[in-house]
Order: structure tokens, then sequence, then C-alpha cells
């Protein structure tokens, strides 16, 4: 199949190109693509392994015909005038071959008269009683050859019409589509030269300051209203219309005075008493925070003094639509893209700054009940969004065997390792150790379109965390992020969909719902909601908030069916007791703006360390020069790193079709720190840590590590 093919087929199918080939066992098959996995079983091995063996061909099949397609690495052109010309001439070919076909009916037709006159000219001259016999059996044949090649005429001639009233239309279709594509260009182009004249004629502004006197730089005026956004933006943006979806319940608040009753005259009612909310000195009431660097300072203070800020970022204009309009429909991940477009972070980075909020996770080790528990949990989940509000810049690409480490294992308590472990489709595997209670791990493949006026972000894979003490384990996934405005107007960030956090030992769930940005919703923009349920369904707290600023959670005391909405749906109506904050976003760093919008903890994340591995994304040089400003010199580093893993790719793809020749296995990339397993939870293939990262660390011995830069 072709990638256009590929983008359009139907649900079950999986791209062989991109896939991983493992076996079990004896009998069982593993095929994984991203967050898709197949499980087969053969009769027996020797089945097995020619099934292997025909998967493996047709994989590399697929390879090649990726490749003939378009580089790995995006270097893909639009439709030249030879491309054009090919098509063409593949038309009048397929003209000519027709002409040819309809020639060679009327010579059939024509010779098979002649034939017929023949024979009747003959079967009358008078020859002896055995020749006329035989003539007469020949002269039958030949009926029998006429009205055969007047069935095929007949056919052939139908085919002929056919094909040339598709012939008719495909050159229709193909002329329109031509056409379409010359429009979209031509308007994207205009609203591209009116945008950047609106730009210059608004620096050329009098009374209009690039300092902005009358903004404050405190942590209030950071946090935009949704509404005013919106103003700025252009009448063509796409919103979702969040009204449409009302919510499943109603949250009130109720008076602890009045519900101080046992629980059992309460419908519904969650575990405990009412009063216990107010009374907790629990892990509930320590959940307000200051800023990232005050919270540290309370368990230990650092061993090291962090760097507070980075280079400002550098005023370089760029004409946008050149890059993008041959990037529409397409792969983000396919695209070659100037550093202009980045922020000095690589996606390992990115991955690793979901931890910000590490505290959250280590209030949730304290708690004594599950659904407790499970509330930290969502806000941890929430909480890994709230840097990506004025984040629209594109994080590196990581290179295959990149990594990246993070150990505050003496400061915070917890060390982080990440790898990638796929090129196509990019794929990072995390694993994260806290020895204060708990484990995270998780492998997210990014799946991402780029739309012309939006651009989605899919992040693919399952999200693990299990504490040590009580063996809750927890399983989530992330939602999807929308960029708009990528050609016009102003870029902004919104976050929607659907979370289910489920907890594998005791069963409990919590829904959290990420409701679109909607200009004509009363509702608070960037809104999360959710309810934590336990095995039974039974509703025990609900979470509110939002997923820049922060999140609360309120105990149910109360649960009744409310009214019916004008879909037909029963609302439930909680009566809840006060909320509780238990995250709030630390406010940005001074200078923000000009440094990528970077929190305090994505300022240290680049920043040189010793006795790293020499994979380390620290130790990559386009995205140090980038970070130091030097973004011309960055993006010739660039250009260099991916011609270097493309030459490495493709001595791969020649060493595996050498090995399919000669009937061995080939194994293909094998990531270092990671190995591929079966996950017991989800069913699906994924890379879990091995070990021996932070052993080679000790003993600074890195001599398995690739040469990747």
């Amino acid at each position: 199949r072709t990638q256009a093919e590929m983008a359009h087929t139907c649900r079950g199918t999986i791209n062989l190109s991109t896939a991983h080939i493992d076996t079990e066992d004896s009998c069982n098959i593993v095929l994984s693509n991203g967050g898709r996995t197949y499980h087969l079983k053969a009769n027996s091995e020797v089945e097995r392994q020619r099934w292997v063996t025909a998967l493996e061909l047709a994989k590399a099949k697929a390879i090649r015909m990726r490749n003939n397609q378009s580089d790995d690495s995006g270097d893909e052109e639009p439709a030249s005038q030879s491309d054009k010309g090919e098509l063409h001439g593949t038309l009048k070919t397929l003209s000519s071959k027709l002409e040819d076909l309809s020639t060679c009916n009327d010579l059939i037709a024509k010779h098979g008269a002649a034939l017929q006159r023949s024979l009747s000219e003959l079967e009358n001259l008078k020859l002896p009683a055995e020749s006329g016999e035989k003539i007469k059996a020949v002269n039958e044949r030949a009926t029998l050859f006429r009205i055969t090649s007047n069935a095929m005429i007949n056919a052939c001639r139908d085919f002929l019409d056919l094909a040339e009233t598709h012939s008719r239309k495909w050159q229709r279709a193909l002329q329109y589509e031509r056409e379409q594509r010359i429009r979209l260009e031509e308007t994207i182009e205009q609203l591209a030269k009116q945008h950047n004249s609106l730009e210059r004629a608004c620096r050329g502004a009098p009374g209009l300051s690039s300092g902005g006197a009358g903004i404050t730089n405190t942590a209030k005026g950071d946090v935009q209203s949704a509404k005013g956004e919106a103003s700025d933006e252009d009448e063509e943006t796409e919103y979702f219309d969040a009204m449409e979806d009302a919510p499943a319940f109603i949250t009130v608040t109720a008076d602890p005075k009045h519900h101080r009753r046992s629980g059992s005259n309460l419908s519904g009612a969650s575990e405990g008493h009412p009063e216990d909310w107010n009374l907790e000195d629990s892990v509930f009431d320590s959940s307000n925070q200051t800023s990232y660097n005050e919270s540290t300072c309370k368990d230990l203070l650092p061993k090291k003094r962090r760097r507070t800020r980075i280079p400002d970022k550098p005023n370089y204009s760029l004409n946008l639509w050149s890059i993008m309009k041959n990037c529409i429909g397409k792969e983000l991940s396919k695209i070659p893209m100037p550093v202009n477009f980045n922020e000095p972070l690589s996606m390992l980075q990115r991955l690793t700054e979901d931890l910000e909020y590490h505290e959250l996770l280590d209030k949730a080790v304290k708690c004594e009940s599950s659904t407790e528990q499970m509330c930290f949990v969502a806000a941890f989940s929430v909480s890994s969004y709230s840097t990506t509000v004025h984040r629209t810049a594109k994080p590196f690409n990581p290179l295959l065997g990149e990594t990246y480490e993070l150990d505050r294992l003496d400061e915070f308590g917890f060390r982080s390792l990440c790898e990638q472990v796929s090129h196509h489709p990019p794929a990072a595997a995390h694993h994260v150790y806290s020895k204060r209670g708990w484990t995270l791990w998780q492998e997210i493949t990014i799946a991402s379109k780029f739309r012309g006026k939006y651009l989605s972000i899919m992040p693919l894979g399952a999200i693990h965390l299990e504490f040590h003490s009580s063996g809750n384990h927890y399983v989530w996934r992330k939602v999807t992020s929308t960029v708009h405005n990528i050609i016009v107007g102003k870029l902004w960030i919104d976050q929607s969909g659907e979370i289910e956090i489920v907890n594998h030992k005791s069963k409990d769930k919590c829904q959290l719902k990420f409701t679109p940005y909607s200009y004509f919703s009363r509702d608070v923009p960037r809104k999360v909601t959710g309810v934590v349920t336990d095995a039974d369904g039974k509703a025990h707290y609900v979470m509110s908030g939002t997923w820049d600023e922060k999140m609360e959670c309120s105990k149910i005391v109360q649960s009744s069916h409310g009214s019916t909405s004008s879909e037909g749906k029963q609302k439930t109506v909680y009566q809840t007791l006060s909320p509780k904050v238990l995250w709030k976003k630390y406010p940005l760093p001074e200078n923000a703006e000009n440094m990528y919008f970077f929190s305090d903890l994505a300022l240290t994340l680049n920043e040189p360390e010793e006795r790293v591995a020499p994979t380390d994304s620290r130790l990559r040089p386009d995205q140090r020069l980038m970070e130091s400003g030097r973004w011309d010199e960055a993006n010739v580093e660039k250009q260099r790193l991916e011609e270097k893993q493309r030459a490495v790719r493709r001595r791969r793809e020649a060493e595996a079709v050498e090995a399919l020749e000669e009937g061995k296995d080939y194994e293909g990339y094998i990531p270092l720190w990671f190995e591929r397993k079966v996950d017991p939870m989800t069913g699906e293939l994924i890379c879990v840590y091995k070990g021996g990262y932070w052993e080679a660390k000790d003993k600074q011995d890195w001599s398995m590590c690739p040469d990747i830069f």
C-alpha cells in the first residue's frame, strides 16, 4: 500500500513497514505498531516459522515501497513537472493500448468472417464423401470459434466502452484535484501575505510599544482569559461547541452541619462520616503548594544549585508559508523543520517534564484509602498539561538511541530515564523509580497530523504507576493536544478528550473529561471534571478544575438522580462537602515569555551535567546551539545529524534484506536500556526498563552506547 492508502485503511489493518514482529513461544506471534498489538497463533512451530518468514519478507517489501515514496525524515518534494509528465504518459500509454485492443477486436471479426466464407465455399465443392464429412466437422468447429469469438468481441467492446468512460472520469477527477490544490495553495499564500502585511503595519503603528507598559508580569497576568484570546483569533479558527455536550452530573455543595449523621442514612454516601472531611489532618490538608523551588527545600536542600534562566529567545523572522504549504496531511515527524519552530528541549525532556509535580505521588503514598489515593493520581495526570498552555513550539525529535536521565534521587527521591526506542513511528520509553514508594513507566508513540488550520497531536500508549507498599497499580492514557492557528493568527493550544484511570488491584476508576474550548460556552476555559468511583460503581469524590491552573477534590455525601436532559439522559446530582485544592500550578519564572515560557523545572532540564551517557539529550549539538541563540549553526548541525541517522537506517535496512535472502533472522534495532514485553494489564507489546543504566553510570562504562551525535 502507498502512504496515502495507509492513511485511509479500514479498521484492523497494520502498517508492516513500522511494525515489530516478535515470537512469544513455539506457536504465538505478536505484531505491534504504536499503541496497536495483534496476537496470532499458529497450529505448529513449522507453520509459525512460515508465517514469520512471510511477514518479514512483506515488511521488507513495505519498507522498500515506503522509501520509494518518501525519505525517512520527510525530505518530500511537491509534485514536480516530471511527475506530472509521467502521469500523463501513463494515461497516454493506456489510451494507446485501448486503441490496439479495439484494432484487434476489428481484425478478429474480419478474419473470422473470411474463414467462415471460405469453409462454406469449400463445403459446396463436389468432393468424395469422406472429405465432405471432414469438411463438415471443420465447419462446425469454425462455427464454434465464430460464436466464441463473437462473445469475446462483445466482452472486449463492453470493456472498451467502460474503460473509455472511466478514463474520461479519471482525467476529469485528476484535473479537478489539481485545480483544487492550486486554489488551496493560492488561498493560503494570500492569507500568509495578508498576515505578514498586518504584522508590518502593526510594528509601524504609532503608540504601540513592544514593552507593553500596561501589563504587569504577575502570575495572574500570565494566565489570560480564553475569551480575551479569542478576540485576537481569526474568524476561520475552528472551535468546538461545548454546549452541545452537557456534563453528565451536577455538583451541589452541602453544609457539613446538616450532615453529621451516619453513612447509612445517606444515599450513595462515600465511606466514612462527612465530618471526617473537615477534621482530616491527612495528605489532603498538606496539598497546598507554593512554588517549585520552595517545595523542594522543605524536604532536603539541593546538593547543586540549579540554573534559573537561559539565553533569551532571538527574534528571527521566517517565511512560514514556504515550509508549511507542502506539509498538509503529512505526518509531523516526516516534515523537515528548521529549529525556528522548536524549543531547546527534546521530546524525551518534555516527557520527563511530566514529573514537575511529583510530590503529588509522594502524598498519594501516604493515603490509606485507595479512592483517596486515586484523587492524587488524577490530579497528577492533569498536572502534566499545565506547562503546555503557552508552549506552542515543537520539541526536538529524538534520534534513535538517544537517552535522557534526570537523577534527583538525593533532592526529590526519584531518578528518571528515557530512551528513544523507535524512529518511525517515533516512540519513547520512560521509567521512573522513587525511593518514596512509587514507580512509573510508559512507552509513548506520538502520532500527529497537520491539517492546514490546526495541528493534532495524539499520544498513543499507556502510563503505568505502581505504589510499592499497597501494590495499587494505576493505568491511564493521554488526551489529544491541538495547536490552532498554524498559518494565520496567534498560536494557541487546547487539550480535549477523556482519561480513564483504572486501579487494577482495587478496580477503582476515575473518569476525567477535558472539555474542548468553545467561544460560546459559559464554562470556565480549559475545564476538567471527573468522578472517582469504587469497584461497585459507587461515587466517592468529584474532581474539578482546569488543566492549566489547579485541580480540586470534593467528597460526596449524597447522590441522587436529577432531571432528564434534552438528549434523554438522566443527570446525577452529587451533594458534596467544600472542595480542597490538591494541585495548583507554580507561577512561571520572571522573564518566562523570553525563555520559551519554560517553568523552573524546564529551565534545568538541558543544564549541562557531568557523567551522563554520551547519548544524553544534553549533549545534542543542534539543541545546544539553539539554546545559545545560534540558530543558523543549529540548522546546519540538525541537517548533519538527520543525514547521519538516515545513513544508519539505510545500512540497517540493507542488512535486513540480506539476512532475509539468506534465510536468517534479523532482529533489527534493539533498545539499549529497555526490552520489549507483553504488558499483562493491556496486552500490548511495550518497552520496559531492564536495568543496567545507573550501574553503568556509577562505573562510567558507556562502551555499549552507539555514536549518534
